[in-house]
């Protein structure tokens, strides 16, 4: 469906027992083309939508004979295929998230914001028929994954906040987007953002933008993530790192979907789907008092928590027969069974991102197209531990990972007057791989030259 024009006879079932608020949002969707059916309490709602399939249902909250909730709940419980909207009273937001919660596509605070309406039912419209398509998808079968799937399926369909937990390495991102691929904003800009890596003097106007001349080199307007993220998706990763100065202002505008730009007279509206992530435990900062619990209540609407590497054991051959199928291209490269016992058999901190990593290095050392467990370059578990570094500077890993490999090989060539055969043959590696990773971490000979053979 392209620019503003919906689908042709679709049709609205609006449930109000208010008829001047019934008679404007009338005027408001019979005006964008829709046809408009109406019922004034939860009874007359549940009789239209057994009559009937509508393309949306907009229900107010208070009804005489009970609330829009148990509308939701109906055509939740009932598998019908309409996503319904919820209008709650202004401020309310606990009306709304119990709403979403349950399983309506978006909500509407009153007094009815026309601008609002429109976008909530071009993206209502919009949603697509089929399952998720391209060729990035979650792989495994374990149960641990099948729900993560599961609870894609059904997001993906509202305009619910997620939020996101697990490892770094776990496919957070991966999972965002798939959940977008799957709805109603699939064709609308993807905004990601790492909320760590943004100095906290720039995040205001990273996040909001700025108008000409609001502070020194402001020589133009500017939009910020959630302008360039309009109609779309803004994805909040490592969202635990937001300054709490900026939390409230984050908040601020999921809840009454608009930003004022700094330097701006006027605020203006934004229409944005807001997914966050972050490998930290969220609810253990709002304990800390790290992180505000009314924002998190707001952003941990429909918790995902993506399983780690380590929990998916049986579906690691699998995994890894995939990765190994993208990265190979047409060459004719396969594992050897101790290499697949090998993976299985590590406990994978960095998780997926970490599998790509060893099976990407592994594709440029295996001889013969077979990759086999040395090729692999796993460290062992008991070489981390019993390395005398404190538990600080463990982290990040890989760089830890290095800073130990690079002492293991310096030591190998010190012993063998740095003869790359001998020392590759004392620490059990081919002379290929001691190459490689003499290169790859800059190790050079006693005189300064690569080969010291």
């Amino acid at each position: 469906m392209a620019g503003n024009h919906l689908a042709k006879n679709a049709t609205v079932l609006l449930v109000d027992d208010e008829p001047d608020i019934l008679e404007l949002l009338e005027l408001a969707l019979r005006k964008m083309g829709l046809g408009v059916d109406k019922a004034g309490n939860v009874r007359e709602a549940l009789a239209r939508l057994a009559a009937r399939r509508y393309d949306l249902c907009l229900t107010d909250m208070r009804m005489p004979d009970g609330d829009g909730l148990q509308v939701v709940q109906h055509i939740v419980q009932n598998n019908l295929d309409v996503p319904v909207a919820v209008i709650t009273a202004h401020g309310n937001m606990e009306n709304a998230i119990t709403a979403l919660k349950a399983g309506a596509f978006d909500y509407l605070s009153k007094p009815v914001s026309l601008d609002q309406l429109r976008a909530l039912v071009k993206s209502a419209l919009k949603l697509p028929q089929a399952g998720p398509s391209g060729d990035k998808t979650l792989l495994g079968h374990s149960p641990a994954m099948q729900k993560v799937r599961d609870l894609i399926k059904r997001v993906a369909r509202s305009q619910a906040p997620v939020h996101i937990s697990g490892e770094s390495g776990s496919g957070k991102e991966l999972a965002a987007r798939l959940i977008v691929q799957s709805g109603a904003r699939h064709d609308q800009p993807f905004v990601a953002v790492n909320c760590g890596a943004i100095p906290g003097n720039l995040m205001e106007s990273e996040f909001f933008g700025y108008k000409k001349g609001a502070f020194t080199g402001a020589d133009k307007d500017r939009d910020g993530f959630f302008q360039a993220a309009h109609g779309g998706t803004l994805f909040l990763d490592e969202v635990a790192d937001l300054p709490l100065d900026m939390q409230v202002k984050l908040l601020r505008a999921i809840q009454e979907k608009c930003v004022r730009k700094i330097g701006g007279a006027g605020e203006e509206p934004v229409d944005v789907r807001i997914i966050s992530a972050t490998h930290c435990d969220l609810a253990e900062c709002v304990r800390q008092g790290k992180f505000r619990q009314d924002l998190y209540y707001r952003l941990n609407v429909i918790p995902i928590q993506m399983p780690a590497l380590r929990e998916l054991r049986e579906d690691l051959p699998e995994i890894a027969q995939r990765i190994l199928e993208r990265l190979r291209g047409d060459a004719q490269v396969g594992f050897s069974e101790d290499a697949l016992h090998a993976l299985q058999g590590y406990s994978f901190p960095g998780n997926v991102r970490e599998l790509e990593n060893i099976i990407e290095r592994a594709l440029a050392l295996c001889m013969g197209g077979v990759i086999e467990e040395q090729d692999l370059l796993l460290v062992p578990v008991e070489h981390i531990q019993s390395g005398n570094a404190s538990l600080s500077s463990k982290y990040p890993l890989p760089e830890y990972l290095d800073r130990i490999e690079k002492q293991a090989m310096l030591e190998a060539l010190e012993q063998t007057g740095f003869n790359r055969t001998a020392a590759a043959k004392l620490l059990g590696v081919t002379f290929r791989t001691m190459r490689y990773r003499m290169e790859r971490l800059g190790i050079k000979g006693p005189n300064g030259a690569d080969d010291a053979d």
